[in-house]
């Protein structure tokens, strides 16, 4: 009597190559490996640059433009930048300035997005529009303009135009970005707020202001931000060393002759100081901020 030959070795191998399914999600080890060097590679090219100026804010004037970066470590620069210039009255007055648009973006940005967000009154849709298309403009249109207004009003050469300026440029983006983060909000907040007796400023400052943390940090580095770094209107706008800004006070190193490397690099890694604290000030808050003011428009 005879018996039929076995068929388990197609059952097997079936089995193998479901065993060698690798889970959903789970990336192959060449696939893991590169995503790493590429991570890698874009930390170096992000640090680099930043590194290169430390490093040369630390070299004497003669070795500035090498790559001997540890040859005679001194901090020269430093107590150059700080002694013999007006570096410490252009700090001041750029955190002056940096400082006034921060707190007025916020205040401008939170209270406009907030009546765009909840009331409705006429020329609403107009102040949307108005807020979106003034994003529009380049530095090189409105600088011209901007800088004839400014003479009208007598504000050249003082920080109250830089603040007025800076704020044309960071409200309208902040409102926008306010707004769709109070849509977020619920309205049964404010109307718990009228049951209890609150005005609508009230209810703003009580109960919405401390649910919009996130959106009134990006609205402060985002002000801060535009306000320390900018160039071209403080460039424009500013003129007499007691004057200017950093911005302007650092083209003084640079001359049809060359650039002094050394004082410049030094300026530039104390200029970074106070954006990166402010970023670390805000960066838990950031991410919430920005992808919620992005949910609505």
């Amino acid at each position: 009597m005879t018996t039929a030959p076995a068929t388990t070795a197609p059952a097997a191998s079936a089995g193998s190559a479901a065993r060698k399914v690798r889970p959903r999600g789970e990336r192959s080890p060449i696939a893991s490996i590169g995503l790493h060097l590429t991570l890698i590679v874009a930390s170096v090219i992000a640090v680099f640059p930043v590194l290169w100026v430390l490093l040369t804010s630390l070299k004497p004037a003669a070795y500035a433009t090498t790559t001997d970066f540890f040859k005679e470590t001194t901090f020269e620069n430093y107590t150059n930048l700080i002694q013999n210039t007006k570096f410490l009255t252009w700090f001041g007055n750029s955190l002056l300035v940096a400082g006034l648009t921060t707190l007025l973006g916020v205040v401008v940005s939170a209270s406009t997005g907030y009546a765009v967000s909840r009331f409705r009154f006429p020329g609403k849709r107009g102040l949307m529009w108005t807020l979106l298309v003034t994003q529009m403009f380049p530095v090189a249109v409105l600088i011209v303009p901007i800088y004839n207004i400014m003479a009208g009003m007598g504000l050249l050469n003082q920080p109250a135009g830089l603040v007025i300026t800076y704020l044309t440029i960071s409200v309208p983006f902040c409102a926008w970005m306010m707004k769709g983060f109070f849509d977020t909000i619920p309205r049964e907040i404010d109307e718990s707020g009228e049951v209890d007796g609150l005005t609508p400023f009230g209810t703003f400052w009580r109960l919405i202001l401390p649910l919009a943390k996130p959106g009134l940090a990006v609205t402060a580095f985002y002000s801060f931000i535009t306000a320390w770094g900018e160039v071209a209107y403080a460039s424009a706008f500013m003129v007499g060393e007691d004057n200017l800004t950093l911005a302007g006070g650092l083209q003084l190193f640079v001359n049809r002759y060359g650039a002094q490397w050394g004082v410049m690099t030094a300026a530039s890694v104390l200029i970074a100081i106070p954006a990166a604290l402010v970023f670390l000030f805000a960066q838990r808050h950031l991410v919430t901020g920005m992808s919620a003011g992005a949910v609505k428009g």
